[in-house]
């Protein structure tokens, strides 16, 4: 079993910046991809960004594209989200995902086999 514990969120005013945590432990054996991920009430959970297991490829969807930037430090079993020039919109809970075996990044939600429990990001007006 593997475990994700997101940290980092919070609340900023627009225009801020955050960096986002995800802290992977428990039975990671091999590379794995990671994503980010995030939902606000009553919608579906969109996919954000995703990073390959030696962190060469990233991939990001257009609303955060040149906004956030992922990055993962397998040493430290540690990945991250910066995100600058928040906007109000981006509020939500972010989720980090795990998705095991996998080389290339990975930008379908199916193919994600692990979950944090969620960061609050609240960007303020």
């Amino acid at each position: 079993q593997v475990q994700l514990e997101e940290s980092g969120g919070g609340l900023v005013q627009a225009g801020g910046s955050l960096r986002l945590s995800c802290a992977v432990s428990g039975r990671t054996f091999g590379a794995y991809a990671m994503g980010w991920f995030r939902q606000t009430p009553g919608e579906e959970r969109e996919f954000l960004a995703a990073i390959s297991w030696n962190g060469a490829s990233t991939y990001y969807t257009d609303s955060v594209k040149g906004r956030f930037t992922i990055s993962r430090d397998n040493a430290k079993n540690m990945v991250y989200l910066q995100m600058n020039s928040l906007k109000p919109e981006d509020t939500a809970v972010y989720y980090c995902a795990y998705a095991e075996g996998y080389i290339r990044l990975v930008i379908t939600e199916r193919e994600y086999d692990f979950w944090g429990q969620g960061t609050q990001v609240t960007v303020s007006s």
